[in-house]
C-alpha cells in the first residue's frame, strides 16, 4: 500500500476531520482514506472519445439518446473559380 503525508493542513480542517472520524468510529487515517475514496469513486482517465464522453455526462442527468430531427438539405454549391 502506498502512503502519503498532507502537508500544510489547518488546525481547524484537522479538528473537523477528529470529528468526523470519531462520529463514524473510526481513526483520522481511515476516515481520510474513505473521504478520499468517495470523492475519486466513479472518477476516470481522461476520454479520447468525446462522443462516449458527451453520452455518459447526458445519462447521469437521465438522458439516454437523443433524436435530432431531419434537416432538409440542399445540393452544394459549385466552387468559385480561381484566377
Amino acid at each position: 500500500m502506498a502512503s502519503i503525508t498532507i502537508r500544510k493542513l489547518s488546525p481547524e480542517d484537522k479538528k473537523r476531520l477528529r470529528l468526523r472520524a470519531a462520529e463514524h468510529g473510526r481513526s483520522m487515517e481511515e476516515e481520510a482514506r474513505i473521504i478520499l475514496r468517495e470523492a475519486l469513486k466513479g472518477e476516470e482517465g481522461p476520454r479520447s472519445d468525446l462522443g462516449e464522453a458527451i453520452r455518459v455526462l447526458l445519462a447521469q442527468h437521465g438522458i439516454d439518446g437523443i433524436t435530432l430531427p431531419d434537416v432538409p438539405r440542399e445540393p452544394m454549391r459549385e466552387p468559385p473559380k480561381l484566377g
